[in-house]
This record gives C-alpha cells, sequence and structure tokens, in this order.
C-alpha cells in the first residue's frame, strides 16, 4: 500500500532569490565583463570564441543567467584563464 504524504501547510513551492550584489550570478557576470573588457574584446569576439550566443553572454554578463558547468569551461577557455580565476 502506498502513502500519500501532503506537504505541510503554507509551504511555498519556489523561493523568490533577491538579485543584489551578493547574487552569485551578478558577481559572476562582473568578473566576466572585466575579464572580457581587460583582453578588449566584444561581447559577440567572446562569445564566437567560446561557441555561445552573444545574447547569452550579454544576460550572463547582467547576471540573468545561471551559467552550466560546460558554459563555465568554455568561457574560461575563451578567455584564457582557468575556472578558478573566472569564479567569483
Amino acid at each position: 500500500m502506498l502513502a500519500v504524504i501532503g506537504r505541510p501547510a503554507g509551504l511555498v513551492n519556489t523561493v523568490a532569490v533577491p538579485r543584489n550584489k551578493a547574487d552569485i550570478r551578478v558577481r559572476f557576470g562582473q568578473k566576466l565583463r572585466q575579464l572580457r573588457t581587460a583582453r578588449g574584446l566584444s561581447q559577440e569576439e567572446l562569445a564566437f570564441r567560446a561557441r555561445l550566443h552573444r545574447t547569452y553572454v550579454s544576460s550572463a554578463e547582467r547576471g540573468e543567467r545561471n551559467v552550466s558547468l560546460v558554459n563555465l569551461e568554455r568561457l574560461a577557455s575563451a578567455l584564457s584563464v582557468s575556472l578558478r580565476d573566472l569564479v567569483p
């Protein structure tokens, strides 16, 4: 026999995450932009080198993307930095 266990009253399925300076996505975006501009690369050129779309790089820099490990590796390689140097 299977038992169905209900959710406790008041439990919400989603949690709002504030986008502020402490948000890892925002800090990552700032670091990505800093490294890209220090190398004189446009978003388009970085995207080409990383095999990503330009709008993906743009939204990552604005902190709107939760960048995957695969794409972190692509961006680090395109910037010629280690993953450690790319992640804030």
